[in-house]
């Protein structure tokens, strides 16, 4: 008994969330889209959903590398409701965001001359970035949240 309230406050076979994007995600339509799919061994409420954007933007190689991280974009869908064993419960999702382009970016952007240096600048320097999606939910009576990551890959 003592047990079973322990693994429902951790949320020990509890929620389990899956985060899924469309196929298609283009970085100029600054508009990502998707859904979560909600699991569970127990019946528990969902109370809210948060959903972020993230960019991990690193520069330089080995030690000398950097890492800055942005927040792109971020919804809280106020959604409560109910997820049963056995079942499935989908949430659609539409989170725009803002991309924060540096002076090298906004010149490759450009193309022709200036935006061929840019790049090889970019490549020497060992300048990248990685795009990642992040959805927590609020599970009532647990401490800590179910949450799931997804890497965007851009198509364009």
């Amino acid at each position: 008994m003592v047990f079973g309230k322990v693994k429902k406050w951790l949320g020990i076979e509890g929620v389990k969330v899956e985060l899924n994007t469309a196929e298609d995600l283009f970085k100029a339509d600054e508009l990502v889209t998707g859904d979560i799919k909600f699991t569970t061994m127990n019946t528990q409420q969902i109370l809210g959903i948060k959903i972020r954007m993230y960019e991990r933007y690193t520069r330089g190689r080995g030690k000398t590398s950097k890492s800055d991280e942005y927040l792109l974009g971020e919804i809280l869908l106020d959604e409560t409701f109910m997820v049963y064993p056995e079942e499935e419960k989908v949430i659609n999702f539409k989170m725009p965001f803002k991309l924060e382009k540096s002076a090298m970016d906004r010149m490759q952007d450009k193309g022709g001359l200036s935006g061929f240096f840019a790049s090889v600048a970019k490549k020497s320097k060992g300048i990248q970035s990685e795009f990642r999606l992040e959805a927590e939910a609020e599970v009532a009576g647990t401490a800590l949240n179910p949450f799931d990551k997804h890497i965007i890959v851009w198509k364009g």
